[in-house]
Formats: structure tokens, C-alpha cells, sequence
């Protein structure tokens, strides 16, 4: 890993966190809740985006219209196996998942889940942070750099990893909000 490349490792952390937060339910209908699911597709793993158009026609329903009509009573069964807590409703051209409202319970264990995926996206950047730091004090060390420069360098390693743990408790909060909304 080069320094350079630190803040930008760590701008994707956040995204990919962002894109695991996306995937719980927070009793509106949103079609990111599918992103995890995918099907065998003519004997491969396959993304149900890429097989299905999926919509949100209201806040309380996603339609799953399939490219290839063959495949909805594989669309289906995954979606039953999987762990999004959905029952399909099939009627023979597309599937509709009705959003049932989230009990008190249910949120909780959501909130639970949230705040693990915020945890383990602070990890990431921590271990960015140390990475780079050693980075840095090697450099130091090696005199490829001067001691203040090796310093204040490790001061702006610091900085963007404060920059990007208070987005991530902020993304959180945010997320744990929508999820308590009733």
C-alpha cells in the first residue's frame, strides 16, 4: 500500500459499508434489499439484478419483473432461502414481495445488525490507518523522509481516519433512525 492511496482505501471502505447498510430492511419497500440474493443461472451463480427488472411501485411492495419468464420459480425459491425475511408472492408473469411493518423486535435485532456492519467498517479503516502509519514511520526511520515530515504525515493519516470513523457513526445514525421510524 502506498500513502497516497490511504484516503482513497479508505473512501471505499465507506462505500462498501454504506452498500451493506442498503441491504437491511427498515420497513419500506427498497429494491437494494435484493442485492445480496443471487440464483444458479444455466449452472452459474448468478446476481437476481441481472435476471430481473426490480422495481418499487409503492412503499410497501417490490415487483421482480424477470428478463426470462423460465426463471421465476428459481427467483422465487431463492428469495424464500434467503435471509431477507420475505415471502414471494408469485403470479405466473412477475413476483411481488409485500413489506410487512417491522415489529419493535425486529427492529432492534436490525439495529443490532447495523451497528455490527458500522463496527467492522471502523476495523477497516483502523487497519488503513496502521498500515499506513508503519508506512510512515518506517520512512522516518530509513531517513527517506525527515522526522517532521514523517510526523506530520502520520498527523494527516490521523486526521482522515477521524474524518472517516465520525462518517461512519454519522452514516449509522442515520441508518438506525430509519430503522426505529415507524
Amino acid at each position: 500500500m502506498k500513502l497516497a492511496e490511504t484516503e482513497t482505501l479508505m473512501q471505499k471502505s465507506i462505500e462498501a459499508m454504506q452498500r451493506s447498510l442498503n441491504t437491511i430492511r427498515t420497513g419500506r419497500a427498497n429494491a437494494s434489499l435484493l442485492d445480496r440474493i443471487t440464483l444458479e443461472y444455466y449452472g452459474a451463480d448468478t446476481p437476481l439484478r441481472s435476471l430481473a427488472t426490480i422495481s418499487t411501485p409503492d412503499a410497501s411492495t417490490i415487483t421482480i419483473q424477470p428478463f426470462d419468464p423460465g426463471s421465476l420459480g428459481s427467483i422465487e425459491k431463492a428469495i424464500s432461502l434467503s435471509d431477507v425475511g420475505l415471502v414471494p408472492n408469485n403470479d405466473g408473469s412477475a413476483i411481488r414481495l409485500n413489506i410487512p411493518p417491522l415489529t419493535e423486535e425486529r427492529r432492534q435485532e436490525f439495529v443490532k445488525m447495523a451497528s455490527k456492519i458500522a463496527e467492522e467498517g471502523k476495523v477497516a479503516i483502523r487497519n488503513i490507518r496502521r498500515d499506513a502509519m508503519d508506512i510512515a514511520r518506517k520512512q522516518g526511520k530509513n531517513s527517506e523522509i525527515s522526522e517532521d515530515e514523517s510526523k506530520d504525515l502520520q498527523d494527516k493519516i490521523q486526521g482522515w481516519t477521524d474524518k472517516y470513523i465520525g462518517e461512519i457513526e454519522k452514516i449509522l445514525a442515520e441508518k438506525e433512525k430509519e430503522i426505529l421510524t415507524v
